[in-house]
């Protein structure tokens, strides 16, 4: 990452080694030049941010989006229901703008992700995301998962497509035995088309679940915010045992 992340109080920025104008004032570009991970800028009107050094979420908080991502919540569950970590080799089908891609490769480096876009607009911003993420382990493709997937004995294949239940087999394929596939829904109908899919092949240890998160709100009164991240998606795990 060849930009600088600014930690505020209230705010916070990914910026170019520029002058950078904000609603909390202008930085100087000699400034920002000098700024070293730990140290204090300030802006015209003595608004104080610290030079940190950014986790992954942070990037992905500021990185380019088109079509809806897999939000942290749902991307952090496929970690911890699947165990998938460092050393781990993954296909993602239907990187769109390389939200999970991008997620999944930070955390099994230094195994790769292999990423599978077809939409040539998503293809563009997937590519600069992943070039701006300076992560080495990402192989792009433009190519159709549904007619079939390259890779072989990898750790898990993740889909999120229409047309999810085309990609099933081929994962089942790609898969080697205890490995893992997810398949993100937006809707039950396609959760069902999904399981029956799933049912063909030697699967086991199939589960569907949905994930809410509620934050509370402090202030005043101990209550749940009105306005919440509920419903997002659904996510089948399924494993290849055979």
């Amino acid at each position: 990452m060849k930009k600088k992340f600014l930690l505020g109080k209230n705010n916070s920025y990914f910026v170019d080694i520029k002058e950078f104008h904000t609603k909390d004032g202008i930085i100087k570009e000699k400034d920002l030049k000098k700024a070293r991970i730990g140290k204090k800028v300030k802006t015209h009107l003595g608004k104080e941010f610290f030079v940190v050094k950014p986790y992954i979420i942070d990037f992905l908080n500021y990185a380019k989006r088109l079509q809806q991502v897999i939000l942290p919540k749902d991307a952090a569950l496929i970690l911890s229901y699947t165990g998938i970590g460092p050393n781990c080799n993954v296909i993602d089908v239907g990187c769109g703008s390389a939200w999970l891609t991008i997620f999944l490769a930070y955390y099994v480096k230094p195994g790769k992700v292999y990423a599978y876009e077809i939409d040539k607009r998503a293809l563009k911003v997937a590519k600069e995301n992943i070039k701006n993420s300076g992560l080495k382990n990402i192989v792009l493709k433009e190519k159709d998962a549904r007619k079939g997937l390259d890779e072989k004995e990898v750790d898990m294949v993740t889909i999120d497509i229409k047309d999810a239940t085309k990609v099933i087999k081929h994962a089942y394929h790609s898969l080697k035995i205890g490995g893992w596939l997810v398949v993100y829904s937006p809707y039950v109908e396609q959760v069902i088309e999904v399981r029956k899919e799933i049912g063909k092949f030697e699967f086991s240890y199939i589960k569907t679940v949905e994930n809410i998160v509620r934050e509370w709100q402090m202030k005043l009164t101990l209550r749940p915010k009105n306005v919440g991240l509920m419903h997002t998606g659904f996510l089948t795990f399924a494993r290849r045992v055979k």
